[in-house]
């Protein structure tokens, strides 16, 4: 038996990086044209051509849905030359199909990459989230707390008035007594139409984005890819799993889950060090999205390891032919 080959997270890292570049770059053309499926379609064909390029043996864990529901980077689909270490792979390669398709901030191409085994397989069902960004004890804000008490429990902590905590929100019917709640502690909210994995980063980077904490429910798998950008730049978030039906629950006991009330943390959705690259398509408080030149197309890349804690923001210049 050959010698299981390292994750070299170093090594593949500007790969990775590439892959999210070329996802947002062919998604560009379709900002503002209304067509959500051909923006999530070209980013899509983008993202898997570049993957296959990559000398690793990947296997999608976190993707666009099951095999026979997405012809193109399905969850448990192989990807890259086979030759390199064995990797889990989670992606979005157009995280705001809405976004894109009308030309709103924080349309996002993402993906994250760690050794096998070390992302929970997270079913397509909805997940009950809460995120904080570095700097603060372990648990000061769960799950288990009202929408109040984890305001004034952040607050207690920041040091500050609850007046002074901004929370990221997506904006759903189902949110709205969660909206009314925080209403009430004097806390202001962003509300997002879309891109809850932008929402969650933006605790991890509150001078740059000024929001403290996101809470509410979104789908599970992009829950994944948060705690994989929060592993990376540090901060909390707890998710449960959210069951509208038994085929929702069959899906997660599909995927290995046994406990479907259990809260995970960020190092139990994550559970070894990752590499993280996100690429704007349009503008957004976490990078810039797609800019025109005459001759040229420029896109800007964060890039992050958990190993070392870096974060890299990066500007591609590609000539347009």
């Amino acid at each position: 038996m050959s010698k299981p080959i390292d994750f070299s997270d170093r090594m593949l890292s500007l790969g990775l990086a590439r892959v999210s570049e070329a996802a947002a770059l062919a998604s560009a053309k379709l900002i503002g044209r209304g067509d959500e499926k051909a923006a999530d379609q070209a980013a899509v064909d983008a993202m898997r051509t570049q993957l296959n390029m990559l000398d690793i043996d990947g296997v999608v864990v976190i993707g666009e849905g099951e095999r026979d529901e997405a012809p193109m980077l399905y969850i448990g689909e192989e990807v890259g030359t086979g030759s390199g270490p064995a990797v889990d792979i989670a992606l979005d390669p157009l995280e705001g199909t809405t976004l894109t398709a009308k030309d709103m901030p924080n349309a996002l191409a993402v993906i994250a990459m760690g050794p096998r085994g070390s992302m929970l397989h997270a079913p397509d069902v909805y997940m009950e989230k809460l995120a904080i960004g570095p700097g603060y004890d372990a648990g000061v804000v769960t799950l288990d707390m009202s929408p109040e008490q984890r305001v004034h429990a952040l607050a207690k902590a920041k040091g500050c008035s609850t007046e002074d905590i901004s929370v990221c929100i997506l904006e759903r019917p189902r949110h709205e007594d969660l909206i009314a709640g925080v209403r009430k502690t004097g806390a202001a909210i962003r509300l997002i139409t879309d891109g809850d994995v932008a929402g969650v980063i933006h605790c991890a980077e509150f001078e740059k984005t000024g929001i403290d904490m996101y809470m509410g429910s979104g789908g599970a798998p992009e829950g994944v890819l948060a705690a994989a950008a929060l592993k990376c730049m540090g901060g909390q978030i707890f998710g449960q799993l959210l069951f509208r039906n038994d085929d929702e629950r069959g899906r997660a006991e599909k995927a290995g889950i046994t406990d479907l009330d259990r809260v995970y943390g960020r190092d139990e959705l994550v559970t070894q060090d990752v590499i993280f690259a996100a690429t704007g398509v349009t503008d957004g408080s976490l990078v810039s999205g797609i800019k025109r030149e005459i001759g040229s197309l420029t896109a800007e890349t964060i890039l992050m390891r958990s190993k070392t804690g870096s974060v890299r923001r990066m500007i591609y210049r590609n000539p347009t032919l």
